[in-house]
């Protein structure tokens, strides 16, 4: 059993910082989703949250030192990794692994985008999508939380709403009648009398299917149905979405509503499936036995780091490790996971069960779908350079070079992004510069990232050019050259591609350890030897590149994440240079 306090952890007690970080992260969040503002400033946080200034400043030093956020100056940004909280999330819940695949193969049969919903409280949120895209894309990001009323999964869920469940749902119509608290809901439309929505969910339950007519927005159409788990509970729903252009309401549950239902068995048998300890890891350490990182930390950064909110956040993403099909994590699990007293475990477990973004019953803790909340949905637009664009101005600042990344494209380097230094003398380049892979330092770390198979491909065909006196254009020596720096990790280059220009270049790998993009310095050549170059850029080349690939991991774990290389699906072509 799991016991739990009847009286609610006070807000300024022991745990206090892990509520008002939590205030701090919405608030962001609420910025980026609501107003599409990428930064902002601590007062705008003082402002949204209520909080004091100090309290502010210290929330935001700890969850920059987590990793959680991204700081320019004054200007404090979503970062990539705080992505794991909602993973946690989405590990536990088991639904993006036992019916992503489901999805993807009816998205693929039927031709039409596949989403799969939960309930959240009133509203819904979606945890799976599989797109199909077109001029006219129709598609909602994971966590993406729309109201109950406004969408085909809500009716089915509404279905087993009590009465308490259907009054909450009343008070928030009646204090918010426009949904301004939804960013996903076009603003302006009136909204349908609660009559309306209340007969859709009697239909619901009547038929085991439910309609969206155009409901959330003009053009939109969709059918969705339930899936239940082993006590016969609606789970969640798997949900066909379409335009007006290809289907009109009737025409689209003609189309799919019979192949949806042929898949309900297999779903619903994948969902009782327990899972073991897969899901996604997060990408630090939550902790071990015995050892708390929230106490190192503290000792290291003094007062300005909130010991009590690193340890709250640590807690959320050990429950990742629950299985819904089995239970959640006991008390003494969570505790193990994240190297904490058991009483301080459980202050933060009561405080997420408070909050709502963790249940406890006789099965143990286990994270709710509104931990998604937590910068899931305006992080879900990131594509690889925008993940990678901190990254890189740090090391520019470490190092005082500019710095690179590119990605493999028909034998050439295209260079995908890239941060300048400000020199009186400095390399320029600008996005979208194609160069031979065999003359660059990033090119040959790509091609030693291939495949034996794909790389003898490349230098069969291969005639290589001298752009300078010193370019390599011997074969062989290029292909031993690739097998050197397929040993060493890294590659240098040293006036092959101009007089002048040398170059540091590491791989940067994807979560299965395929090489997905190249990292590069470039700097003058009469600035120093070839072993000082690599003695002084190659270990922060190398930190650069983990951290990209740490936060590479969070932001694809359940989502497609591309590099922008077309060489994930084809081998290259000897490329002809600029």
């Amino acid at each position: 059993m799991v016991s739990l306090s009847p009286v609610p952890p006070p807000v300024n007690g022991p745990v206090g910082p892990l509520e008002r970080g939590l205030a701090v992260l919405r608030e962001l969040t609420r910025l980026a989703a609501h107003e599409g503002r990428a930064t902002v400033r601590p007062g705008d946080l003082v402002r949204g949250t209520g909080l004091a200034r100090s309290v502010v400043d210290r929330v935001v030093a700890t969850l920059d030192q987590l990793g959680y956020l991204t700081l320019d100056g004054r200007d404090i940004g979503l970062a990539a990794r705080l992505m794991e909280l909602g993973n946690a999330y989405l590990a536990a819940c088991g639904l993006p692994d036992a019916l992503g695949p489901f999805a993807e193969r009816l998205a693929d049969r039927l031709d039409e985008s596949v989403s799969v919903a939960v309930p959240d409280g009133d509203g819904v949120r979606f945890v799976v999508q599989a797109t199909r895209r077109r001029t006219m894309s129709l598609a909602f990001r994971i966590g993406e939380l729309l109201p109950a009323e406004r969408c085909a999964p809500g009716a089915l869920f509404a279905a087993d709403w009590d009465g308490p469940a259907w009054a909450a749902w009343r008070a928030r119509r009646a204090a918010d009648p426009l949904d301004t608290a939804f960013p996903a809901v076009a603003p302006g439309r009136p909204p349908a009398p609660d009559t309306d929505f209340e007969a859709r969910a009697e239909a619901a339950a009547r038929d085991g299917w439910s309609l969206d007519d155009q409901l959330i927005e003009p053009g939109l159409v969709a059918v969705s149905v339930p899936v239940r788990d082993p006590a016969g509970r609606i789970a969640c729903a798997v949900n066909v979405v379409s335009h007006t252009s290809r289907h009109d309401a009737a025409s689209l549950r003609a189309a799919v509503l019979d192949p949806l239902r042929a898949e309900l068995p297999a779903m619903e048998g994948a969902l009782a499936t327990p899972r073991g300890r897969g899901g996604a890891e997060p990408s630090g350490p939550v902790g071990a036995p015995g050892e708390d990182p929230a106490r190192l930390a503290k000792r290291e950064l003094g007062a300005g780091f909130l010991q009590s909110l690193a340890r709250g956040l640590a807690v959320l993403r050990a429950l990742g490790a629950a299985d819904a099909a089995t239970g959640g994590l006991s008390l003494t699990a969570v505790a193990e996971a994240t190297g904490l007293p058991r009483a301080t475990a459980r202050r933060s477990l009561l405080t997420l069960v408070e909050l709502g973004y963790a249940a406890a019953d006789d099965r143990g803790f286990r994270p709710l779908p509104k931990v998604l909340e937590l910068g899931c949905t305006p992080l879900a637009d990131l594509t690889f350079t925008d993940l990678a664009a901190p990254h890189l101005r740090e090391l520019v600042r470490t190092v005082q070079e500019s710095a690179s990344l590119a990605v493999l494209d028909d034998g050439d380097i295209r260079y995908v992004a890239r941060v300048p230094t400000v020199r009186i003398m400095s390399v320029n380049i600008t996005l979208g510069t194609r160069f031979p892979a065999y003359a660059t330092s990033m090119g040959r770390v790509l091609l030693a990232g291939l495949d034996e198979r794909a790389r003898a491909g490349y230098l069969a065909g291969l005639a290589p050019e001298p752009l300078t006196r010193h370019t390599v254009t011997s074969v062989p020596e290029l292909a031993r050259l690739l097998e050197r720096t397929a040993a060493d990790g890294h590659a240098l280059v040293d006036e092959e591609l101009e007089e002048g220009l040398r170059s540091l270049a590491v791989p940067v790998r994807d979560a299965d350890g395929r090489v997905a993009a190249a990292l590069n310095v470039a700097t003058h050549a009469g600035r120093g030897s070839v072993e000082s170059t690599r003695r002084e850029l190659l270990p922060a080349l190398r930190a650069a590149a983990a951290r990209i690939e740490a936060d590479l991991a969070v932001a694809a774990a359940y989502r497609p994440l591309g590099t922008g290389s077309p060489e994930a699906t084809r081998s290259p072509r000897p490329g002809k240079g600029v």
